[in-house]
């Protein structure tokens, strides 16, 4: 699947909208959580200078493989359990679950002003996935490889969240959707990031991917506001994954900018 997304997709981006909003509709939606109205002041969020989100070696959220010696690590040796792809594996489980980590927390949906439905919180793994297969990408063959291994835990829960949200029937059918949604974000963020894209561009694909309902109305100035402040958001995170080094990626030893705490610093006074 990945090396679908690593050589780009030419999948027609307006096309997989409407199959968005139609798989949209037919999916049960889980329960609506409108955040409540909170004093949080977007136009001062995340514009603090980039930094990288490797956890330091203190930091009780590090991850790290036992440190077996004798007899144990031997046999662990023998089991493969210190091979390239068991630490691929290992490693790929613990990015996810950062991903997953930052996504399903409330204060993602409360600072950004959403609503918690399935296709809200599916959005924001898809944005939070290519923030990091992108990053991984840069590493070259090794960090397409891992990436392949993201992709294919975020497609089984995926797949369990579907399930969750009451889709017992033609499940492959919405996951081949779902799957279609996903390569066309992946497309529209790309290009709306790379150097010669216009301004414009990348608020005009969060819109569309994320806070619009049908891809195709134009936010008002409520929404404009959340929608700069995640522009900001995604600029700054793909800016400090870049300053981010290869082992605490490789290891999933990073954690994603917390939002908790800007929304508690920048509520109004």
């Amino acid at each position: 699947m990945l090396a679908r997304w690593s050589r780009g997709v030419s999948t027609k981006v307006c096309s997989i909208r409407r199959q968005w909003v139609v798989t949209a509709a037919a999916l049960p939606e889980l329960e609506k959580r409108r955040p409540t109205k909170s004093a949080v002041s977007l136009d001062k969020m995340f514009r603090s200078k980039p930094c990288s989100l490797a956890l330091g070696p203190g930091s009780p959220h590090r991850v790290e493989d036992p440190k077996y010696e004798g007899f144990r690590r031997f046999f662990l040796t023998m089991l493969m359990f210190y091979s390239k792809q068991s630490r691929s594996i290992r490693g790929a489980n613990v990015i996810y679950r950062r991903i997953v980590t930052q996504v399903d927390k409330p204060s993602i949906y409360e600072v950004f002003n959403l609503e918690k439905t399935f296709k809200m919180t599916f959005s924001l793994l898809v944005l939070h996935m290519w923030l990091c297969l992108s990053r991984l990408k840069v590493e070259g063959k090794d960090g397409v490889e891992l990436g392949q291994y993201v992709y294919e835990i975020y497609n089984h829960d995926v797949e369990m969240r579907v399930s969750k949200a009451g889709v017992n029937l033609l499940l492959t059918k919405w996951m081949k959707e779902l799957e279609r949604i996903f390569y066309g974000n992946i497309v529209a963020y790309n290009a709306a990031i790379l150097p010669e894209a216009k301004q414009d561009e990348l608020p005009d694909v969060i819109w569309r991917n994320v806070f619009s309902d049908d891809g195709t109305s134009n936010p008002n100035v409520a929404a404009s506001r959340a929608v700069q402040a995640m522009t900001r958001y995604v600029r700054r995170e793909v800016s400090c994954l870049s300053l981010t080094d290869k082992e605490a990626m490789f290891s999933g030893n990073f954690m994603f900018t917390p939002l908790e705490n800007r929304a508690s610093d920048s509520r109004g006074s």
